[in-house]
């Protein structure tokens, strides 16, 4: 069930939300430092970490799911709309036209995230990535309300590695992210980034997210040359005693026994 999107936008005007922006945000821009000239679409509540990618390409789109709602992206008056109102089984976009798809606060939300993943599929171009951020089953994240990744359905790496897969998107990076507690403690807050630090050695397997990069798979039939002949054996039953030798030279009496008698009739 998706959250309504007010309460996400207001979420992330909040110094939680600030930080998880830059937290998370961090760990995007680490797999994806360069989009120019490719074009990006998020999917879910995806603009707090699409904005950076703004001045880097023009091409970018922020996809919001009917269930959740949408609102203007970017807010800047002056700067066009880029977001617009989607259902996950259906992407207003051909096949094979985006180069990278960035989904947060939507797999765990989606009613039908099979649908959603053979969407982003199809859109996909060839050797095209898509950064997946779920919440962590075993991190704290996903048991507090404090923030939206309390919310849905929470993933294993090995149940979001075999879905994707599953969906022919190849795992090619797998990162974590929220070492942080889900709090809105100052003290917290303000030494964010040393929780962080501190927390991606001594407790990694207990992230509050998992972030997942996977690729298309394209499959190519190979074809056949014309020279290239198969021979089918077919079996042939054979009586007990008798042999191919035996049952040609059988065949072979048979033959003239039948021309000598047809002499004897002329």
């Amino acid at each position: 069930m998706y959250l309504d999107v007010t309460h996400l936008k207001e979420f992330y005007d909040l110094p939680l939300g600030r930080m998880l922006r830059v937290l998370v945000g961090s760990r995007v821009k680490m797999l994806w430092p360069e989009m120019h000239g490719q074009s990006l679409l998020g999917i879910g509540y995806a603009a707090p970490y699409l904005r950076p990618y703004l001045k880097k390409t023009n091409r970018v789109f922020a996809g919001m799911p009917a269930a959740q709602g949408v609102v203007k992206w970017p807010r800047e008056v002056e700067v066009p709309n880029k977001a617009f109102l989607m259902e996950d089984s259906q992407l207003p976009f051909p096949d094979s036209c985006i180069d990278r798809i960035l989904l947060v606060h939507s797999l765990e939300m989606a009613g039908q995230p099979g649908a959603l993943l053979d969407e982003v599929y199809r859109v996909l171009s060839p050797g095209g990535r898509v950064i997946v951020i779920v919440p962590n089953r075993r991190g704290a994240w996903a048991r507090s309300e404090v923030s939206p990744f309390g919310y849905g359905r929470p993933y294993s790496r090995p149940q979001l590695d075999n879905f994707l897969s599953n969906h022919h998107l190849s795992v090619v990076s797998r990162e974590e992210a929220l070492f942080v507690p889900p709090t809105n403690s100052r003290m917290v807050l303000k030494n964010a980034r040393s929780f962080e630090r501190l927390g991606a050695v001594a407790w990694s397997a207990f992230a509050g997210l998992l972030v997942t990069e996977a690729e298309k798979q394209v499959y190519r039939g190979i074809p056949m040359k014309a020279s290239h002949v198969t021979r089918v054996l077919r079996p042939v039953f054979l009586p007990n005693g008798k042999t191919a030798g035996a049952q040609a030279m059988n065949g072979h009496s048979r033959q003239q026994e039948g021309t000598f008698a047809n002499e004897g009739e002329s």
